[in-house]
Order: structure tokens, then sequence, then C-alpha cells
């Protein structure tokens, strides 16, 4: 038995004593070892460094629901977080649509867990930010590198109980030269496949590539999204497309059951595809959960209290703040495309003819050949949504644009702002082609990934300049 198992358990046995045999409560503990070295003007200014416990507590007795948190684990700080969840459920307005607490279930016992990522030193950190500073060649550069470790272990008065581990590492950084910057971003279970030096050369050569944009006129182009750029739209689609709480309030797009996109596309939320803890705050074992496949929409993200809502069950997406946001999957992959599904185009001729530099992956490149007149994208930003229940979208690239002819980038542009249903977009006969070769991309939120390869669309609705 863990530490943090143990300490779930302790506090289980504190709740039968304070509340009483009748009382349901469910304990998370989490062990934390998270890790950040930053760099701006192409020198590390900061290594930053914490390691604590977690311990949040969700409580229900005489028909009332209360949840606390704290971080002291001593015998005297256990009772106080314990005391105070049961004053708070005494003045808790009834809770009817209490879902009751997940049975004892096997749980998967995850990816396994690189020791060298969780305890990483900042020596090694600082080795891949030399290695990105020193691609750029003389390029300014900034950004990050970060590890991140979780041990946690959830108990319930039910007899449930479980536990895992995870680590990450992740990369994030910009080149840049005058006013124009490239990006390269990676996120892996381990911090020995992430090469710093690979990253730099990449945000170096787009941010040379994109020097002295020229202005293009607003309105639909064909684009080839990056894998950066992919990842924002996997993002929105899983906040406020395939979360269960919205679904039910009719804010939500999904349909599932129809064909609500392009057959190319399949989304899988995967949690277990990378080193992450196998269960969620509820107990609820982790699992891939199809939602869109070959086009056709198939489910939707539930917690406990949402899936019971639903006459369903949980699908492990029970996470801090649901009741207000609902459950979000976090970990969404765009499964890449078939030996087909590239586009053909990529023998119409070297990308290097155009901007060299201009296309950051190598996906891209093949899929940016067979583009007759459109834009290569590299990221999107600043992204708000202006319609949930179509998913209409605002924001702005940044980071590079191109302008691609006959398969080729032939100059930068300047950045956009653009509206756009992101369903609609990825929908039936609007996706001509998907990279083979996925990137996983960090969340600011630790355990958070979007996995996808570049993605070649038809229309994307550009509605502007970046300033208005």
């Amino acid at each position: 038995m863990s530490a943090e198992q143990d300490l779930a358990a302790r506090v289980v046995e504190l709740v039968r004593h304070v509340a009483g045999p009748g009382a349901e409560a469910e304990v998370v503990v989490t062990r934390t070892d998270l890790a950040l070295t930053r760099f701006a003007n192409s020198f590390i200014h900061q290594n930053v460094a914490e390691t604590g416990t977690a311990i949040q507590v969700r409580l229900h007795v005489d028909g009332r629901t209360a949840a606390g948190g704290g971080n002291r684990i001593d015998p005297d700080g256990l009772s106080a977080l314990v005391e105070r969840t049961r004053a708070a459920a005494r003045v808790a307005p009834p809770d009817p649509a209490w879902p009751g607490l997940t049975a004892p279930t096997p749980t998967p016992s995850g990816p396994a867990v690189d020791e060298a990522t969780a305890f990483a030193s900042a020596d090694e950190r600082a080795a891949r930010v030399r290695a990105f500073v020193d691609a750029v060649e003389g390029l300014e550069a900034a950004g990050y590198c970060r590890t991140a470790y979780r041990s946690g272990a959830f108990a319930n008065s039910a007899g449930h109980s479980a536990q895992g581990r995870a680590a990450e590492a992740a990369m994030d950084g910009i080149a840049r030269t005058g006013g124009a910057d490239g990006v390269a971003r990676h996120c892996a279970d381990r911090l020995a496949d992430l090469d710093g030096g690979a990253l730099g050369a990449r945000a170096a050569a787009k941010a040379r590539a994109a020097a002295d944009p020229v202005e293009l006129p607003p309105g639909r182009y064909e684009v080839v999204l990056e894998p950066a750029a992919v990842a924002d739209l996997l993002q929105n689609l899983a906040w406020f497309g395939f979360n269960g709480k919205r679904y039910a309030e009719r804010q939500s797009f999904a349909e599932p059951g129809a064909a609500q996109f392009d057959p190319a596309v399949t989304l899988v939320d995967d949690p277990l595809h990378a080193s992450t803890l196998p269960f969620d705050l509820e107990g609820t074992p982790r699992r891939a959960l199809p939602l869109v496949e070959a086009g056709t929409t198939r489910a939707v993200a539930y917690d406990r209290r949402s899936g019971a809502e639903a006459g369903t069950a949980s699908t492990g997406h029970g996470m801090p703040g649901g009741s207000t946001f609902g459950p979000i999957p976090h970990n969404l992959r765009l499964l890449p495309g078939a030996s087909d599904a590239v586009d053909a185009g990529v023998a119409a001729g070297p990308v290097s003819a155009g901007v060299t530099g201009a296309v950051g992956d190598p996906d891209a490149a093949a899929l940016v050949a067979g583009v007759r007149r459109g834009l290569l994208v590299s990221d999107f930003w600043y992204t708000r949504v202006l319609d949930p229940k179509q998913l209409v979208v605002t924001g702005l690239t940044r980071n590079g644009v191109w302008l691609v002819e006959d398969g080729v980038p032939v100059r930068a542009v300047r950045d956009f702002r653009f509206t756009e249903s992101y369903p609609r977009a990825m929908g039936p006969g609007r996706v001509l082609g998907l990279g083979r070769s996925p990137v996983r991309q960090p969340d600011r939120v630790d355990g958070s990934w979007w996995e996808a390869p570049a993605l070649r669309l038809s229309s994307w609705n550009f509605t502007g300049g970046a300033s208005g």
C-alpha cells in the first residue's frame, strides 16, 4: 500500500468516526512534484519546483453533500479537514440527485512511469533549453521546459480503492526575429524524448520564414493546420461539445448517432495512451472513450452525477469543478490518416522551393503539396466561443501564416482574425487530408494534452486582420 493510499483510508475512517456509519465519503490524495525551467531573451531566468500533497474529501450525509480540501497530512490537519467538511454538509442544501459512490471496481495500472522524468534535475531541463537556444542560432528564444510527477490514491466508504502514478515532460518555445515568431511544442512521457535542438531549429526556421508578411483580404481559404492549431480545435470540441453537462442542457452541437464529421475524422479521449492517473476524482477507472468514429458522433463524457441524470454510467470524467463546468475530456486524440489519407499532392514538388522553413511539420509538407491556393497556419490563440450550440469560435492566428500556391508556400502573410464553426469546418466532405504522424501538444494543466496530426480543410472563414 502506498503512502497516499494509506492516507486516503485513514481519512475515510475519520469520516466514519465524525459523521457516523451512514455517511458516504470519497477521498482523493495526490502527491505532486512539479518543476519548471523558464527562459526569455535566450537565457534561463527562473527555476521553480514544488512538492506537495493535496487531500480532497466529498461527504454525503443526511441527504446533503459538501466537499473540502487541504494539504495538512498530520493528525490534527486531517481531523480539521473532516470537521470542516461535516460542518459544511450541515448547512448545504438538500441534494436529491446525489449519484452515490463508485462500487469496488478493478482499476487498470496505467502506463509505466519513467523515473528519470519523475525526478529530473534542473540541470537536465536546462540541457534541453541550452540545445533549443543554440539551435536558433542568434535569434531571441523564450519558453519553458517542465517535468511533472503525480502519485495518487482514492478510497471511499463503499470499499472502493485505487492508486496510480504518472509522469510527463513538456517543452514549449518560440524563436523571434524582428516581429516574426516561430513556435515548437512537444509533450512526452519521458524527458529523454524531448529534443530541444530539434524544437529550436524548427521554431527558428519558421520565424525566419515568417519575415516581411503581406496583407491578404479576408475570406474563405483552404487551409493546412499544423498540429498546434489542430490542438485548439480539439480543446474547444472537448470543452463545449463532448461535455455531458452541456449536452444535457442542449448547449452542445453533439448528436450521438449522427454523421456530423467527415469520414476521415476519428476522435478518442484516451487518457491511458500516455502516463496519467488511471482513475478520476470519483474513483471511476479511466478508459478510452470513442467520441467520433469515422465521422459519426458516438458519445459524450459523463461523471457520476451527469451520467445518472442521463440514465447512463460515468465515463471516468469526474474532475474538480465538474458540477459547474461539466465533465470534460482532457486527453483527446485525432487519429492519423491511413496510408492513402494524406493528400496525393505530396509529389507536386519540394516545399523548400518556396519559403524555406515555413512548414514545421513533415506531415504538413505532404498536405501543403496538394493545395492549389490556400493558407498554411501554424497556431491559433485567444479563441473564444460565440455560439456554443454550433461551436462558432473567433480567434487569431499566430506564429506564422503563409500563402500557398501550387503546393508551395510562397510568402508570409499577416495574422488573421477568424470566425468559424469548428464542427462545420470538419464536417462531411470538408477534410481533404490528415497527416500520418500525430504530435502531442502540452496543455496548461498538468495531465492534460491534445494529440493530432496536421489537418487539411477545404474552407476556413477569415474575417479580418488581427488588428480588427
